[in-house]
């Protein structure tokens, strides 16, 4: 009865997770435009972040699109599958859930937000412009 559902789930992803992946290009929302130094000024700030996320996770396509609002190019690292990054996100934040966003000090210290609202109130607080 497991091998089933788990053949059921894996099947419905497959039909289901392009979809989801061209409803998020549709949806994709237009960026800020922020002043060439200002947006560089940014872009290094976000050099100190990385969005560990499924790539047809609801909630990580809800963060995503945050991303493009804000004009943000963050690193995203994809820990669907076991590896490396999902060992990182597991060794370092505790979990292996996302969307987790790995925030970096200078000193090389590192907190982890899990919950997407958590992650764009975090984002939109520090990013949104004035």
């Amino acid at each position: 009865m497991k091998v089933v559902i788990r053949a059921f789930f894996k099947t419905l992803r497959l039909v289901i997770g392009p979809m989801i992946l061209l409803w998020e290009m549709i949806t994709r929302p237009k960026g800020v435009s922020r002043p060439a130094e200002e947006q560089g000024k940014v872009d290094k700030e976000c050099g100190m972040l990385a969005l560990y996320e499924f790539k047809t996770c609801p909630f990580c396509i809800k963060v995503r699109q945050e991303m493009r609002r804000l004009s943000l190019p963050i690193e995203r690292r994809d820990a669907q599958h076991p590896g490396s990054v999902r060992e990182e996100l597991v060794r370092g934040g505790g979990q292996a859930k996302v969307p987790c966003l790995r925030v970096s000090d200078k000193a090389g210290n590192s907190k982890w937000l899990y919950e997407s609202d958590e992650i764009i109130a975090y984002l939109r607080g520090r990013f949104a412009p004035q």
